[in-house]
């Protein structure tokens, strides 16, 4: 039994990407709908790394968090969405084996170091507001550029947990994902193997990540109000909350979608209402992001205008 299991295991060298189970025409505008999303969050991440790179008043560790954050988000989207949108246009819908082992990798590395980075910035907010005098030392370019580092090697270790145990399993000659990218739900679902050890290990990763991120984010932002709240003036306290409140919209559409997928027991048992969740944090997150960061920041408005201001009177 265990010859043919071997046998047909290594067979697998390649997925088929059920995706959307749509008529030809309906892949047609799915195809159009992804590509303009996409679009729109490359130019939204550029224009983010740009402005916070290039204008001399955002040279400070909450922007540079920011700037690293737009970057996360273009890196996991483009590891999804050009595989996705080919395989719109196309019959065959595959993907190598080594293929889909890299794209799940890439993929759990980028999520997972944003989880952590979004807990960075949190952290980040609270120095500033709570120990203004003391900011520049706790988030100095070093400490910032360690954060940095440590988030991604956070991301970086869950993200090998979780492929060598996923992709360890035996597939028995099943290679047909109900996904349009290479997840652990869909990957589970089509093993032969018993799953229990896999479904464990996601459970326990995933709501470990979840419950010690969002403790730092929650007791930063009580710590924050707290603050707040003793501020004399009303136009200082709007001021100070409108630096984080661009931050908890992010965080709160982040975990609310990742929680639903990965950090619940039953998160495997709908095909659809995953792949549904899984464009909402793959694609229309990341896209949203620039957008939250720039209509409710006003330091990032007034930098796009100079920017522009410069170039417009430079010709």
């Amino acid at each position: 039994m265990k010859t043919e299991l071997s046998r047909n295991y290594s067979a697998v060298t390649e997925f088929i990407l059920l995706g959307f189970r749509t008529p030809p025409k309906i892949q047609i505008l799915l195809f159009l709908v992804f590509l303009l999303l996409y679009v729109a969050t490359v130019v939204g991440k550029i224009s983010m790394i740009t402005v916070t790179k290039m204008d001399s008043r955002l040279q400070m560790p909450m922007y540079f968090f920011l700037r690293n954050l737009s970057y996360l988000d273009l890196c996991y989207s483009t590891v999804i969405a050009p595989k996705t949108l080919a395989n719109f246009l196309s019959n065959e819908k595959k993907i190598s084996y080594s293929g889909c082992a890299a794209q799940f990798f890439f993929f759990s590395m980028f999520v997972t170091t944003e989880g952590f980075l979004l807990a960075v910035m949190a952290f980040d907010r609270f120095s500033a507001i709570c120990s203004p005098l003391l900011y520049p030392v706790h988030m100095s370019q070093k400490v910032c550029v360690q954060l940095v580092t440590g988030s991604y090697i956070c991301g970086c270790i869950n993200s090998m947990i979780q492929t060598s145990f996923t992709f360890s399993l035996h597939f028995c000659g099943e290679n047909r994902l109900d996904h349009f990218f290479c997840d652990v739900p869909a990957l589970i679902k089509i093993s032969c193997a018993d799953t229990f050890v896999n479904e464990i290990v996601m459970f326990i990763l995933s709501a470990l990540i979840i419950i010690t991120t969002t403790t730092v984010i929650l007791v930063s932002y009580a710590s924050i109000l707290s603050a707040v709240l003793k501020i004399p003036s009303t136009h200082g306290r709007s001021k100070t909350f409108s630096t984080c409140g661009s931050h908890i919209a992010v965080v709160s559409l982040f975990y609310g979608t990742v929680f639903f997928m990965y950090a619940q027991p039953g998160a495997i048992s709908s095909p659809e209402q995953s792949k549904i969740i899984a464009v909402l944090y793959t694609l229309i997150i990341p896209m949203l992001n620039p957008l939250i960061y720039s209509l409710r920041n006003r330091d990032v408005k007034d930098a796009v205008k100079r920017i522009l201001h410069r170039k417009w009177f430079s010709h």
